[in-house]
């Protein structure tokens, strides 16, 4: 299923030269790019991005590429291999057929999260609270790919598999102290307990909690509206406004 748009704030990223440093716009010959191969369906598409599900081995295998290639550039370890599962939707975001960011969406389930290997307690916490929670994992984004837009469209499309349809009222996210501020800041993430060392890539982690109602109440007020002068730092304004998400939703709900 593919979904074409043409929003507005959209528009404005159809010269690559304004998405990618220089140099950059001439890497998708490079043998050292990650190319979307087979990556599965687009559930949305400029002429010069697409967000695809990593539904099939070839697209799983296209993302952990590039959630190695950058993790091993940030110096952590283990692997990161992508699996299909009932309860993990990955997402990957493509500009000029390079693939430039991936993030994987965890539905909570008996069998858990990620997150509950070390923030259990925290995370416990807001199930007794009858919440139903969601999670992102596996966020690999090419520092290179100069696009808030991208990065914005992989977190609504998240939103909308979330909220939309799957009900989930909370999520949370585990980063890196670096990061911390970033997504307090650009999304509204709270911090939820201590620091402690994530396993999974041998790094100090931070625990995030997001309210899915604040995203939503953000969007409402804020979404594609980023072609207007702004006067704080926030990527909901590069979300999809109200009626570009809808169409999205209605789309993705639809009968094959």
């Amino acid at each position: 299923m593919t979904i074409i748009s043409s929003c507005s704030h959209a528009a404005g990223y159809k010269d690559a030269s304004i998405l990618f440093a220089d140099g950059y716009r001439h890497e998708a010959n490079n043998a050292n790019d990650v190319r979307p191969h087979d990556a599965g369906d687009a559930v949305f598409g400029t002429r010069d991005l697409q967000i695809r599900l990593a539904d099939t081995e070839a697209g799983r295998n296209s993302a952990s590429m590039l959630i190695s290639k950058m993790y091993s550039w940030r110096g952590y370890t283990g692997s990161h291999m992508l699996h299909e599962s009932p309860n993990r939707i990955t997402l990957t975001a493509s500009m000029k057929e390079v693939l430039v960011g991936t993030v994987t969406l965890s539905i909570d389930s008996p069998a858990g999260l990620l997150a509950d290997e070390i923030f259990k307690d925290e995370i416990d916490k807001r199930r007794n609270e009858n919440s139903k929670l969601c999670e992102l994992t596996k966020l690999a984004f090419n520092a290179d790919a100069h696009s808030p837009f991208a990065l914005a469209s992989l977190f609504h499309i998240c939103f909308i598999y979330a909220r939309r349809i799957h009900r989930c009222t909370e999520t949370f996210i585990e980063v890196n102290p670096r990061h911390r501020r970033y997504y307090e800041r650009m999304l509204g993430f709270k911090q939820q307990g201590e620091l402690k060392i994530n396993p999974r890539v041998d790094a100090p982690a931070y625990l995030l909690w997001l309210s899915l109602d604040h995203v939503e109440e953000q969007i409402k007020r804020y979404g594609g509206t980023s072609d207007h002068p702004k006067t704080f730092r926030s990527l909901y304004p590069y979300f999809f406004s109200p009626r570009e998400e809808a169409g999205i939703t209605q789309r993705l709900l639809a009968p094959e």
